[in-house]
């Protein structure tokens, strides 16, 4: 239904835009005091469901621990309404913002009842209207970036081992480089560490890891007194893999490496113009399962598969270091685990690849 929604706002924001310069006053006018009016509606309703708690407090119909449970529930609530119904009026903006960077639509209004003047720029966090008696600092104190903000992680690369931390095994080991490939999907919270602009930031979130194995010299896994172990395979492997998969917690230290910059207006870019970013950091997770994949011809020439299931003596806790650089949603990425792959021994997972950090 959302996406309904969306779609009506952009087809009419297509047709609003095709008239003449002089419609984007009224309709970039209306749109400011629909977010107002939408703001305040769920602000006042708010204030009614809270007032309506407090009384049954006092009345002892519900205790203290409960009253701050429904406070917190239908504070969330509002606030949600206000991020899905506000976001649908941005929209309209976003569409209003580029028919202005193409030259169709004036970049000044005046507000079509009166003689009262208004204006519009574009801001470290959105747009804004003001009219000329509006001080800009009062707009930049109540405008201020989110100081937490949201995004979804997707990486993907090559995935092998090292033995005993030695970075020079990795040439020699069992497992085929570039046919041996990781997946990564989660999502992570980037908070500021100062409340207001700022380059460094704490990021964290969850993530899932799909880890592929592929063995070389047509070889698979075996167990064997308790311990996994590659063998030959007798027919020919069209396929050997062996896949982990991981739910990890990643934390980092994020550093904005670009200079923070002001606008015309006097709003604070956080090196939107040049935003290079470094993360250095961890993870901490546990093995959610793995299974090896075979395929071949047998002796009579047909086509096998087989998937088998277990825990091929396999760590459950996972734990490692992790880094990142990159340019704005883009960053080459490694994550190494700290602890053994296998029990009983010194192989560690290393991943590297490409990784992206969509807002």
């Amino acid at each position: 239904m959302k996406k309904i929604t969306l779609c009506i706002c952009l087809f009419a924001s297509l047709v609003m835009t095709s008239q003449e310069k002089k419609s984007f006053e009224k309709e970039i006018f209306k749109i400011s005091k629909k977010i107002d009016f939408i703001t305040k509606a769920q602000k006042d309703s708010l204030k009614v469901k809270v007032i309506a708690i407090e009384s049954k407090l006092q009345k002892g119909e519900i205790t203290k621990n409960k009253a701050a449970i429904l406070k917190s529930e239908v504070a969330m609530y509002h606030a949600k309404q206000i991020e899905i119904k506000v976001g649908v009026q941005e929209i309209l903006i976003q569409q209003l913002v580029q028919d202005k960077a193409n030259g169709k639509i004036a970049s000044s209004i005046k507000e079509a009842s009166g003689d009262k003047s208004f204006s519009f720029f574009i801001g470290s966090n959105g747009i804004f209207i003001k009219d000329a008696g509006t001080d800009i600092s009062e707009i930049i104190d109540s405008s201020q970036k989110k100081r937490t903000t949201t995004q979804l992680v997707f990486a993907m690369g090559v995935n092998n081992v090292i033995q005993d931390h030695r970075q020079t095994t990795l040439s020699d080991s069992e497992y085929k480089f570039w046919q041996s490939h990781f997946y990564e999907l989660g999502f992570s919270w980037k908070t500021r560490f100062a409340k207001e602009t700022s380059q460094i930031y704490f990021k964290y979130g969850i993530s899932f890891l799909w880890n592929n194995l592929r063995l070389d010299e047509n070889q698979y896994h075996v167990m064997f007194d308790n311990t996994l172990s590659p063998a030959t395979f007798p027919f020919k492997l069209k396929e050997s893999r062996l896949r982990h998969v991981q739910m990890n917690f990643p934390v980092h230290l994020e550093w904005n490496l670009s200079r923070n910059k002001k606008d015309k207006e006097g709003l604070v870019l956080e090196g939107i113009d040049n935003p290079f970013r470094l993360g250095i950091g961890g993870f901490v997770g546990f093995k959610l399962g793995a299974r090896q994949y075979l395929e071949y011809k047998d002796a009579a020439g047909m086509d096998r598969k087989v998937v088998e299931y277990g825990n091929f003596n396999m760590n459950t806790l996972n734990y490692g270091l992790s880094a990142y650089v990159g340019y704005k949603s883009t960053s080459l990425y490694v994550k190494y685990d700290l602890n053994p792959l296998f029990r009983d021994t010194g192989m560690r997972n290393i991943s590297m690849g490409i990784r992206f950090d969509l807002n």
